[in-house]
């Protein structure tokens, strides 16, 4: 037998064992509970009130010794989940955890009777328990809840992992979120602080007097930005639906209408690839900004990662993956092609600005182009293999190719670039922001180019939104906006490397 085959055998006969010890405790548990079904008829009772939480606790007495706490005789309701449990004689030591963190108890046959002892003694590693007490400190310091009354509340029947590996396999998190958060206090902070950062967020935006609203997630014609929609079929109607790819031209049309400062936290859907940074269903803010241009939207965002780097971070400075950030000054800018001159030393020499040089650049750099393909797709392209993941701090990439851009407004002065940003942080993007075009005959032109390359193949170009036109035929005012993925920026405000370690129940595949 090969070395390889017999680790396989010996992985595959450890995985037994494991299953088997598992099923074992759980056929132990099932009996506990049946025992106690028996004995106290409700295994489950719902009548019990928590008062209390332990973080609080932790936190209104942390500077209280054990003398002051016994006299105080403060006394608590907590519940929590067992999640440490040591037995000796007629005493005993646990610890629970709540939804804000531990907190110690202590038990004794003088505090609570022999029979509830017992009773406790039972009880397995996480059980949900509640506890009424007062507080108090261990001989070792550690501020402890002195049992007076104790409940189960929920039997577990399946065991928790080892307590000292926790749930380390990073696939198994994934796929038993809730296992993860029971476990890994370091998963729950990341999407505590994910529910922080959306509202920043919502606060940021009301105090600037955007209206928050809510537009269609199934829509019969996908728009608002270049990506395969996915596709249900609405039974009553007898009409396909797009799971929407943007809410983009939906609040387009709310500002037609009058809404001039808008924003929506929306679920987008988009049928592509899956990675560390793409998730087929993922959360935007969205925003549209009457009488706005783009430089007011590139200062807006400036603001805004200022105000949620000091109210989630404390400070202007955040580190990610080691490397400090800096929120507390204005984000870069340059052009696209600025950037690949930057940052791609064969550029230099060439005239970027023309398509016989960025194919010159493409050529030198092994980036295949073709025929059909104009300046701005070219460039693009280079953009995006050469520059991006070399824009480290916040930076603001502007004057993007018309021929990219099927939504943004044309530049006043160069009719081959937009007036439009991309914002990067950390080698990715974040956001994307232009001035809107408001020009119902230029945006019905750019639309028909979208349906010609989606005849010759592209399954991203964009649907005709023949509505779309009307809308903006009755006049819509000069608007900048902007889309932030939402995703991302917890990414980087958590240090986390991938988008599934900020998504409570990413995508994956079937096992």
């Amino acid at each position: 037998m090969s070395d390889r085959n017999q680790a396989n055998t010996e992985s595959n006969q450890i995985e037994t064992d494991n299953n088997s010890d598992e099923n074992h405790l759980i056929t132990e548990r099932r009996e506990k509970l049946k025992k106690i079904r028996e004995l106290e008829g409700n295994a489950f009772p719902n009548d019990f009130k928590r008062e209390h939480l332990a973080n609080d606790l932790q936190t209104k007495f942390a500077d209280m010794d054990k003398e002051s706490l016994n006299e105080l005789a403060f006394e608590v309701s907590v519940a929590g989940r067992m999640m440490l449990k040591r037995l000796f004689g007629k005493a005993g030591f646990a610890t629970i955890r709540d939804q804000s963190g531990d907190i110690q108890l202590f038990l004794n046959t003088q505090l609570i009777g022999s029979e509830k002892m017992e009773a406790f003694k039972r009880w397995d590693i996480g059980d949900i328990i509640g506890i009424k007490g007062c507080m108090s400190r261990s001989d070792k310091g550690e501020l402890t809840i002195r049992v007076s009354q104790l409940r189960l509340l929920t039997k577990s029947l399946r065991p928790l992992p080892d307590k000292f590996h926790g749930l380390t396999d990073v696939e198994a998190r994934y796929r038993q979120r809730y296992l993860d958060l029971i476990m890994n206090p370091a998963s729950r902070d990341v999407f505590n602080k994910r529910n922080l950062i959306i509202r920043t967020l919502r606060n940021f935006f009301d105090a600037h007097g955007f209206a928050e609203v809510e537009t269609p997630m199934m829509q019969p014609i996908p728009g608002g930005a270049s990506a395969e929609p996915f596709v249900t079929h609405h039974n009553a109607l007898d009409m396909p639906f797009y799971l929407r790819i943007a809410p983009e031209l939906y609040l387009k049309r709310l500002v037609v209408g009058g809404f001039e400062k808008v924003y929506e936290i929306n679920r987008n859907f988009r049928n592509e690839g899956v990675s560390t940074r793409h998730n087929p269903e993922f959360t935007m803010i969205e925003f549209y900004w009457a009488y706005a241009n783009f430089n007011d939207l590139m200062d807006f965002t400036d603001a805004l990662m200022h105000d949620i780097a000091t109210k989630v971070s404390g400070s202007t400075i955040v580190s990610y993956q080691g490397v400090d950030l800096n929120f507390g000054v204005p984000a870069l800018r340059m052009s696209v092609v600025e950037s690949v001159i930057k940052y791609t030393p064969q550029a230099q020499g060439l005239d970027l600005n023309t398509r016989e040089g960025v194919v010159a650049l493409a050529d030198i750099l092994k980036i295949a182009h073709k025929p059909s393909e104009g300046w701005g797709k070219i460039l693009m392209n280079i953009f995006d293999e050469q520059v991006e993941t070399k824009l480290i701090q916040p930076t603001f990439i502007t004057a993007y190719p018309t021929e990219v851009s099927p939504l943004a407004r044309k530049n006043d002065h160069n009719s081959e670039i937009t007036d439009r940003f991309e914002y990067f942080i950390a080698g990715r993007e974040l956001g994307n922001g232009f001035s809107e075009l408001n020009d119902a005959e230029d945006q019905h032109e750019r639309f028909m180019e979208q349906v010609r390359e989606k005849d010759a193949g592209d399954g991203e170009a964009m649907h005709y939104d023949a509505d779309f036109i009307a809308a903006l035929e009755y006049g819509m005012p000069p608007t900048a906006g902007e889309g932030i993925g939402i995703d991302r920026l917890v990414m980087l405000f958590t240090d986390s490397v991938s988008i599934r370690d900020v998504l409570l129940f990413p995508h994956m595949r079937m096992v």
